[in-house]
């Protein structure tokens, strides 16, 4: 497993009192650094799965501390190897309990917090890869080439904003879950602008396969939706790579999105109202595949009360998106049959 190294830095008065916190711990050493202004800096060795406990340990105990802070930091490697082998484990650490077994296979929530909150900006760098996607997509849909429309998936920005709105569900962070929405759908409508422009000055034939395809959601397009949702949340709390990751999201998303932008264009209303009705079959299995993922790993706010709160609001959020997903799949069932 990837390891950490978390900087604690107190007054000197608290030096040997967080020592002693550091020494109760397992799987992990630390060491006393130089102090300076009157600053204690402790720093702690250990593998990311532990980092959370240790920072939520000191937060508890020294938040409102006067000059307290933890700066979490990755380790490419250190020597001596601290992995451990299966055989060398002690009776006491086989015998975990389920909270800390989901916390020892994902990152902590602050790192995951650090790394999701960026792609939440709606910057002109998510604009520009917007555009720039939803224009390659559309003529590898238009020109039916499945090499183009995989090499657009690669620089669609959609899986940051999808993995945020579900982790704010955990966390019950309503800051971070608007900005994911307001991000989220602002690149929507970019796509939608412009394949529609796209598809009002090129002939779109709603026979091409690689079209008419996603005019019609079935079985296999919830479950892909399902397991992107999951995927994408997996890579992040792992602190695994989320580019293949997000190919998989943006698989799921942006080419339904841009069919029914083209269809618009054309005029073909049809069509283009079951292409979006994939679009958002998929939007809503990815959120609920995301937030199901979250709170299997135990992902959850610190605090006991933003904790409750946050439980309130994932039940909430698993009913309303679990009822969405069922009317529209009697909507899409009713349409199909009707076509």
């Amino acid at each position: 497993m990837a390891q950490r190294l978390v900087k604690i830095i107190l007054p000197e008065s608290h030096g040997k009192e967080a020592q002693e916190l550091l020494r109760s711990q397992e799987s992990l050493s630390f060491w006393q650094e130089e102090s300076a202004d009157g600053n204690s800096v402790i720093s702690a060795l250990t593998d990311s799965g532990s980092s959370e406990k240790i920072m939520d340990l000191f937060e508890k105990k020294y938040s409102s501390v006067s000059g307290f802070q933890i700066v979490l930091l990755p380790v490419e490697a250190s020597i001596p190897r601290t992995d451990i082998p299966d055989d060398d484990l002690s009776a006491s650490s086989q015998v975990k309990t389920k909270t800390e077994q989901k916390i020892s296979i994902r990152i902590s929530r602050e790192e995951l917090y650090s790394d999701i909150v960026d792609s939440t900006k709606l910057s002109n760098i998510f604009v520009l890869m917007t555009i720039l996607s939803t224009i390659v997509v559309a003529i590898g849909l238009l020109k039916n080439n499945v090499a183009v429309i995989i090499g657009a998936m690669v620089i669609a920005p959609f899986l940051g904003p999808n993995v945020a709105l579900a982790l704010s569900t955990n966390l019950a962070d309503e800051k971070l879950g608007l900005n994911a929405l307001k991000t989220l759908l602002s690149g929507i409508l970019i796509v939608l602008l412009l394949s529609a422009c796209m598809g009002y000055f090129f002939k779109t034939d709603p026979t091409i396969p690689e079209i008419a395809m996603r005019t019609r959601a079935n079985l296999s397009d919830i479950i892909l939706a399902l397991a992107s949702g999951c995927a994408g949340v997996l890579a992040f709390t792992t602190g695994a790579s989320s580019a293949v990751i997000g190919v998989m999201v943006a698989v799921a998303l942006l080419p339904p999105l841009t069919v029914c932008g083209l269809l618009l264009g054309t005029g073909q209303f049809s069509e283009a109202i079951g292409a979006f009705l994939l679009f958002i079959t998929n939007i809503i299995c990815i959120n609920l595949a995301g937030v199901i993922t979250f709170l299997v790993q135990g992902v959850s706010p610190r605090a006991w009360w933003e904790a409750d709160k946050a439980k309130k609001a994932t039940r909430k959020a698993l009913a309303l998106w679990s009822i969405i997903l069922v009317v529209l799949a009697v909507i899409i069932f009713l349409w199909q049959t009707e076509l």
